[in-house]
């Protein structure tokens, strides 16, 4: 993070590893991050909504019933599939 909330790399590793006990992580293979590109590409996701777009596409992947974000209006654009999954964080 930037700015006044900038923590130490020994920090954001704690924060990592308390993340990976509580979470699976989900990745795209070289395939499935080449058609969720073209895919979003293609709806006309351009700039930096495209890292949006990988995530969404990580979310899909994973079956996830909920994406938690700050950003709702940036991932709504994302179009149907993924507007009802979103939350932002209480």
């Amino acid at each position: 993070m930037s700015g006044r909330h900038r923590i130490g790399g020994e920090q954001a590793i704690l924060f990592i590893d308390n993340i990976r006990e509580c979470l699976t992580i989900v990745g795209l293979r070289a395939d499935e991050h080449a058609k969720t590109l073209q895919t979003f590409a293609e709806s006309g996701v351009v700039g930096g909504a495209i890292y949006d777009a990988l995530l969404a596409g990580c979310a899909l992947k994973a079956r996830a019933e909920t994406l938690f974000t700050w950003n709702i209006r940036h991932f709504a654009q994302l179009g149907p599939k993924i507007a009802p999954l979103l939350q932002t964080p209480k």
